[in-house]
Order: structure tokens, then sequence, then C-alpha cells
């Protein structure tokens, strides 16, 4: 027994020490990698991660169609453009002067903008746009209840350090300054200045994109009923989805921006024509330029949904019951 112990004991060591070594030289690895990676090459690493952000945003899936029989379609989608800011490390001239190109670059495309300052000039008349609400404002940013609208006007000026002279441009700044400050955006969460731009608007934004700062062009698709309102009580309708709705279906990749089928074939057919969202990711310098842009996931497109009712009978029908009940109202056609 005692030989037998002996001739195992050189085993045991063998493995021992060869273990012992693997780990001292991984452990060596390892730490020359920290080396490099902290000291060698620390500072450079460290500009980097200073001077990227890297955004992820969501890539709404068009909705499904509806159409009846023939193949003719009730429901589409069209594609609509929104404008999304995000926080940048700019100065605030450079700050100001961005917002006035972003709404110049939207007024001469004739697309609207969310503007929430409440004083409007009207030529030179500074007013405020809800006089019931004025004094709780103005308490809100430790004003007197006497404040006019012409000396609110310049505190905010002030407070934003516009330097502009032009009052119309002034004012066209704040919109954008009043809402950044009153509702906050980060370098990962986004101010929208408009839910719907033109094709124009989103062409110019995106290819000088160095001009606007902080500023990307997002895809959304957007409900429309070519035929009106052909059978609209079939149909149905799509909103907002509520906070009910986004309780139940969270967990099948809903969020609290989706819009979500309310009654009649949309909400029938819901989990059909929704699709499935995707993931873009935006590369952008701490200045705001996009440094690079590439679609982690792709959006997957609803299901078309065909009906079995046939568009032109359902017009005519509904032509024919609109005028019987359009005669019976006037008094030319009476029940019998």
């Amino acid at each position: 027994m005692e030989r037998y112990r002996k001739k195992k004991e050189p085993n045991i060591n063998l493995r021992y020490n060869t273990l012992s070594a693997f780990i001292y030289i991984a452990g060596i690895i390892l730490l020359m990698q920290l080396f490099n990676l902290q000291i060698i090459n620390g500072a450079s690493y460290r500009e980097t991660s200073n001077t990227r952000l890297t955004r992820e945003s969501t890539l709404y899936a068009s909705r499904g169609n509806i159409l009846d029989r023939n193949g003719n379609i009730l429901a589409t989608v069209d594609m609509t453009f929104s404008l999304e800011m995000y926080k940048t490390k700019l100065e605030n001239k450079v700050l100001n002067d961005t917002a006035l190109e972003i709404i110049k670059t939207l007024e001469a495309n004739n697309d609207s903008y969310t503007d929430t300052f409440p004083i409007k000039i009207n030529p030179i008349e500074y007013t405020f746009t809800n006089e019931e609400k004025k004094n709780k404002w103005l308490a809100g940013y430790k004003l007197s209840e006497d404040t006019s609208a012409e000396e609110a006007f310049e505190y905010f000026k002030n407070r934003y350090e516009i330097e502009n002279e032009d009052i119309g441009d002034i004012r066209k700044i704040l919109a954008i300054r009043y809402r950044i400050s009153s509702e906050g955006y980060s370098a990962t969460k986004s101010l929208t200045i408009s839910n719907n731009i033109s094709r124009a608007s989103a062409l110019t934004f995106t290819e000088q994109s160095d001009k606007y700062p902080g500023i990307t062009v997002g895809q959304s698709s957007k409900r429309s009923y070519p035929n009106g309102r052909l059978a609209s009580h079939i149909l149905g309708n799509i909103n907002s989805i509520t906070a009910e709705q986004y309780k139940e279906e969270k967990d099948n990749g809903y969020t609290m921006n989706d819009i979500y089928g309310q009654t009649g074939v949309e909400y029938v057919f819901e989990p059909y024509l929704k699709g499935q969202n995707g993931i873009r990711q935006i590369d952008m310098s701490v200045d705001g330029d996009i440094v690079n842009e590439y679609i982690e996931k792709e959006a997957i497109a609803g299901s078309d949904v065909v009906l079995t009712i046939d568009a032109n009978l359902q017009r005519i029908t509904e032509g024919a019951l609109a005028a019987t009940i359009s005669d019976l109202q006037s008094g030319n056609l009476r029940w019998r």
C-alpha cells in the first residue's frame, strides 16, 4: 500500500505544477493586456470614447394593408418622417444658430413644428398666449405677476444667451430652446421637433447633417384610407396604445409609443397587422455629427388582411343608404 502511494505522488505533483504554470502564464498575459489597454493605449481609447456616442433608435414596422376580396386597398400606410434632436456638447451660440437654421428649413418647406413658448409677437406686440395660466407660469420662473410679455421675452432671451438682433429670429430660437429646458433631452433621449416633416426637409437634414448637429431624421408609417370613410364601421380605427393594452402586450414586443387597433378589423387582426419593429444604431460625435449609421435589426412589415367584402358593392350600398336617410330626413320619402 505504501509503495502504491509513493508511485502516485509524483503524478499528482506533476499535474499540480502544470496547472499552476498554466494559471501563472494566463495571469501574466492578462496583466500585459491590461497594461496595454490602460497605460500604452489608454489615452487613445479614452479620447475615442469621449468623442463618440452610440444611440439606439426604433425602426417602426409598416402596418399591414387591408384589402377587399378583389385586392382593392381599403387601408394602407404612408411613410412619414420625424425630426429628432439629441443633446450634444455645443456652446450656446452654436446651439442657438442651429435652432434657427432648423426652423428656417422647416418653414421653407411649409413644415410645422411644436412650439410651446407662451409668448407671441404680432407683429411687434408682445402678448401671452394664455392669460389665465400666465401668473402660474411666471411664478414658475420666479417672475412677478406684473411682468409684461415683453419683459418675460427679454428674460428668456438673456437666459439662453441669444445674441441675434431680429425679433422674429429670436422668437424662432426660443421655440426650440424653451422646449429643451422645459421638456429635457439627453445624448440618448431625443426631443421631437416635428412628428411629420416633408420629404424635402428630410433630405436636407440628412444630406447636410454637419450643418445640423444633434439632428436625426426618423421614419415611421401613418395609416391612410384611400377610399375615405368607405366601410369605416368594418375597418375600425387605430390609436395610441392604452396603458391597459400595453400592460397586456408588452411581452409581445409593444412599446408605449406604438399604435394599436381599437375597433373593427384593425382590432381583431392586430397581431397580424402589427409587424415587428427593428433597431437602428447611430454613432455620433459629441459635436452631433453622424459618424456611422447601420441597421442592427431589420423591421418586418405586418401581414396584409384580405376581407370577403366587395369595395364597389359596398360603395353602392352605402350611397343608396345615405340617399334614403337623406330623403327621409327631408320629408321626400315616407315609410308606408
